[in-house]
């Protein structure tokens, strides 16, 4: 278990809260439209990544790999990130944030559980209350953008519609109603727009147009030598 710093944001309000973290989950496949998840998994077969044994899958990852800082080190260049919205449960409460599950593709293609393992995973520092979006999720918009290049593109972006419901997402993955205390899921993402591609920057948003307001973060990504 360690400690994550964030700021709660309660319709402007902010609290800062220290939350303990011991488990860190990444919900794969949780579209709810089968044609669009179907795409996604075409878009990684195309990669040489195979399909996964179910849909949704519930990958583990270290704790530990989730950060909110502003840069990452990756081994090589075949790394690259995804946004999602990040579900973090504590004492009976969810909190909604959003988060990039960087992942090194060249891994993935023979072990997507290792793949997950090999990345930090970047957190935004910000978090609202879930029961405060409950009502309008559907309408909520994940979005990203790449600098590829020197040039910032948009890389992803969608609305929670096409994801599984919250409840749902959390009792296939817990058997239970309720997201345990501690843990940190990530929701699932969007095909990117032009291809899985690495970028040396990563920016991730998650909008919410009814109550006005966005959680951003941004990270660089520094790339480290292979050398055998």
């Amino acid at each position: 278990m360690f400690d994550l710093a964030f700021t709660v944001d309660v319709r402007g309000t902010t609290t800062p809260l220290t939350l303990p973290i011991d488990q860190a989950v990444i919900a794969g496949w949780t579209g709810r439209d089968p044609i669009a998840r179907d795409k996604h998994i075409a878009e990684l077969e195309a990669v040489g990544i195979a399909r996964p044994a179910s849909t949704p899958i519930y990958y583990r990852v270290a704790a530990r790999r989730l950060t909110t800082a502003d840069s990452i080190e990756v081994s090589g260049g075949d790394s690259s990130g995804e946004v999602e919205f990040v579900l973090i449960g504590w004492q009976g409460r969810i909190f909604v944030g959003v988060g990039s599950d960087h992942t090194d593709r060249k891994v993935e293609a023979y072990n997507v559980t290792v793949s997950k393992q090999m990345c930090d995973k970047v957190v935004a520092p910000t978090l609202w209350e879930f029961d405060e979006v409950a009502g309008h999720w559907d309408q909520l918009i994940l979005r990203s953008h790449a600098v590829i290049g020197g040039a910032r593109v948009l890389y992803q972006e969608g609305t929670l519609d096409a994801m599984l419901p919250v409840p749902e997402l959390i009792e296939r993955g817990f058997a239970s109603k309720r997201l345990p205390d501690g843990c940190a899921m990530f929701g699932g993402t969007f095909a990117a727009k032009g291809g899985i591609r690495p970028a040396e920057r990563f920016e991730f948003e998650l909008e919410d147009p009814v109550l006005r307001r966005s959680i951003r973060h941004a990270y660089d990504v520094i790339t480290l030598p292979v050398l055998g």
